[in-house]
């Protein structure tokens, strides 16, 4: 389950509102929306933290390792970026889902692959 949909379903399950949520944080209901439907993630760790801090989860439950690398190329290459690692994310989560591999293993070809994908862009960045 990525960001977005964890934090619809905290919200929801915590009867708060798209309004509510926000004012709490400090930020725009407009915000929550993106994130919620996964347009954007948050920039400022802040956010977050008061994510985790308003219900009582720990921040490595809001943000797993996919999250990371989405929010890394939503931030490096904007919508294009995010659709791409999203759909990357999603296509190699076959791969972990329901394996046999370690949590290592995972980790680490998840690191490879992370780091394949930003030398790729790296690389079409500078041919460009």
């Amino acid at each position: 389950m990525l960001f977005g949909e964890k934090l619809k379903k905290l919200r929801v399950d915590a009867n708060m509102s798209q309004e509510e949520l926000p004012a709490k944080l400090g930020i725009t209901r407009r915000s929550i929306v993106y994130y919620e439907t996964q347009s954007r993630y948050p920039k400022k760790r802040e956010v977050i933290t008061g994510l985790s801090k308003i219900f009582n989860v720990p921040v490595d439950f809001l943000i797993n390792d996919g999250d990371d690398f989405i929010a890394r190329a939503a931030a490096a290459f904007g919508a294009t970026g995010t659709a791409e690692a999203m759909q990357l994310v999603e296509e190699i989560g076959g791969l972990f889902a329901g394996g046999s591999l370690a949590e290592e293993d995972k980790d680490k070809i998840f690191k490879a692959i992370s780091d394949l994908y930003w030398e790729s862009k790296e690389m079409n960045r500078k041919k460009g």
